[in-house]
Formats: C-alpha cells, structure tokens, sequence
C-alpha cells in the first residue's frame, strides 16, 4: 500500500471531485494517476496561501482505475459529466474526455476548457498524456473544513508535485487516523467560498 499526497491549490470540486457518492481524479495530477493502483491512498491537504497548510483537503482509497473513454461510456458515471448550467456539482464534473473514430481526444465544455467553449488545448495535453482515472467509494472529503493534521504525520507537500516515498510505519498510522474521520462527502470545495457563481461559470 503506497500513500501518494499533494497540494490542492484549487479546490473546486473538480480535481478531485468527490459527488455522487464517488470520488474521482479525472484531471491533473497525471504522475498520481500514472502510478497509483488499487488499494493504494492518496490525500490532498490545503495551500499555504489560503491559510489551510496541513489541513486536509480529501483522501481517497484507489478502488477502480480505467480510462477516459471507460469513464465516458460507463451509465454509472454519467452525472460527473459536466452541465455548466446546472447547480455547481453539475457544473463542475471531470467526465469529459473520449476519443473520437479518429483517435483525437475530444474535450467536453469544461472547467478546463477556454472561456469561450472551445477545448483548451493545454488542459488537453497536461490532462490525456496519462489515459488513466482514479475512482474511490472509500474517500473522506472535506474541502475548506478539514481537520489539521496531527503534528506527528509528516506527509505533506510543500509546492507542486507529490511526496510518495513514505515508510510503512508512517502509512499505516496516517491510514489509520483517515479511518477515524467522517467518512464521504463532508463539506463544501474551499474556493466555492471565495468565488462568486453564475452558471455556466469557468475558472480555467
């Protein structure tokens, strides 16, 4: 079992996206993705900018893997693509890659996509250069009301990337205190807070 943690800088429900009673990593983070295997965790803890250091942000025990265009056709799945102008979970659902007859990747209009509705080219090419998806229904999240981590866990980033080289006696005992927590979606993305919201919004 291998812990995987990072920062999330941005947290609007869309990496991760903890709704309908699955969490996804769908988006971003494509070494996380790239790696992580079933069974293995992965945590994110809140910025330093927002005053949220070492407070977590979500948690998620890989369960399934599969690829975008799994992801895309599978009926279970179908409510984490995104209506932007629905309520905010609609709006900011990760379901939105596949491939087309030609094999180009095609991206729904997105949170990741340009503010006009076209597909962002970038976000296209940093998202698909790994054709994996993360799905967990053992996850805790908390967005901008996690707990602080107790001092003894040293298993924070600190900036981009991701920390994974962890001992098994830091990873069980951090496993361990995740189990204690209120398990599934608990509260709100922290940046909900500090936007305003129109539907069809984006913040690319």
């Amino acid at each position: 079992m291998s812990l995987y943690s990072y920062v999330v800088a941005r947290d609007y429900g869309f990496a991760p996206n903890p709704f309908f009673g699955t969490c996804t990593l769908a988006t971003c983070k494509p070494q996380i993705r790239k790696h992580a295997n079933v069974g293995d965790w992965v945590a994110g803890t809140g910025s330093k900018d927002h005053g949220r250091e070492r407070h977590l942000v979500f948690a998620m025990r890989v369960t399934e893997t599969m690829s975008f265009d799994d992801y895309w056709n599978d009926d279970r799945y179908w409510r984490k693509k995104p209506i932007l102008a629905g309520s905010r979970k609609q709006a900011f659902g990760d379901n939105i890659y596949h491939l087309d007859d030609s094999g180009m990747w095609l991206q729904t209009d997105s949170h990741h996509s340009c503010t006009d509705g076209q597909p962002n080219e970038n976000n296209i090419h940093h998202d698909t250069q790994v054709n994996r998806v993360l799905l967990s229904d053992d996850f805790v999240y908390f967005g901008g009301s996690g707990p602080e981590l107790p001092k003894h866990f040293d298993v924070c980033k600190r900036g981009p990337g991701h920390r994974s080289r962890f001992p098994d006696s830091t990873v069980v005992p951090f496993c361990d205190w995740l189990g204690s927590l209120e398990q599934g979606f608990n509260s709100p993305p922290g940046n909900w807070a500090r936007m305003p919201w129109t539907p069809a919004h984006r913040l690319v």
